[in-house]
């Protein structure tokens, strides 16, 4: 299991060693890295210093601010915005599905381009959002993306929306998501010191279908990450993007 890639395609090639299947439960792109300015999309247009502004006013939480930035470096870059970002994200897009090994499950996460993925996922590649699979006996179910946020990340969906993905899923063993359920020791980031979105929805379904696992990713530092709700174990399985260390679930 890795979530949270961000760009980390030498670790996501050696994920798999050893495993029967990787699932990866998004956020392949890497826009700005937080802990290191110099790394991803905004960066290699802006530079490090307005990476470094930017920042600054996202952690402030000062995204009225954070936005008028990113229109005036927009505004100024000799190339559309759209045709911009997605040539970047092709190039990482290249790269990191190359990295995948056979089989590997894979949902998206909030800042992930879903419409780009059918193009780069090789045939051992299964791209699952609102659907499940069986795996070794167990029921995995997947749902993909986040919630709305003032970030406005790309694969950002309305509550009722990611509400029936949940639904569709029905009865499952393992619960695999982006994003936590809507708890506030598993969606309260240490470092950026914010509450991330979590997804009420998805607490709802542990409460009613008590999974084995509930397993996500999304939130980067968080205060616990790992706690029981009733029968249901949830785990964050990782920052991929910094560790480089997949989390292994067996049975």
């Amino acid at each position: 299991m890795v979530s949270d890639v961000h760009g980390n395609t030498e670790a996501l090639a050696k994920a798999g060693e050893g495993a029967d299947a990787l699932i990866c439960l998004g956020d392949l792109v890497l826009f700005l890295d937080y802990a290191d300015h110099s790394r991803g999309i905004f960066p290699d247009l802006f530079g490090v210093e307005n990476a470094d502004l930017i920042v600054e006013l996202r952690t402030a939480r000062r995204f009225d601010e954070a936005r008028d930035l990113g229109r005036r470096l927009w505004a100024e870059l000799d190339m559309d915005r759209a045709t911009a970002i997605e040539a970047a994200v092709r190039r990482q897009y290249a790269e990191l599905f190359a990295a995948f090994p056979t089989p590997t499950y894979a949902t998206y996460g909030n800042v992930d381009v879903p419409h780009l993925w059918p193009e780069y996922a090789s045939p051992g590649t299964t791209v699952l959002d609102g659907d499940r699979i069986e795996l070794g006996g167990l029921v995995l179910g997947f749902v993909g993306g986040g919630l709305r946020t003032p970030m406005r990340t790309p694969y950002e969906i309305s509550d009722e929306e990611y509400a029936a993905k949940v639904e569709a899923l029905g009865e499952v063993d393992v619960l695999c998501s982006h994003i936590p359920p809507d708890v506030p020791e598993l969606t309260y980031d240490t470092v950026a010191r914010r509450f991330e979105r979590g997804s009420r929805a998805l607490l709802d379904a542990i409460h009613r279908v008590r999974p084995r696992y509930a397993l996500f990713g999304h939130v980067h530092q968080p205060l616990v990450r790992r706690m029981r709700i009733g029968a249901t174990e949830c785990v964050n399985v990782g920052h991929f993007a910094a560790t480089g260390r997949p989390w292994s679930l067996e049975w």
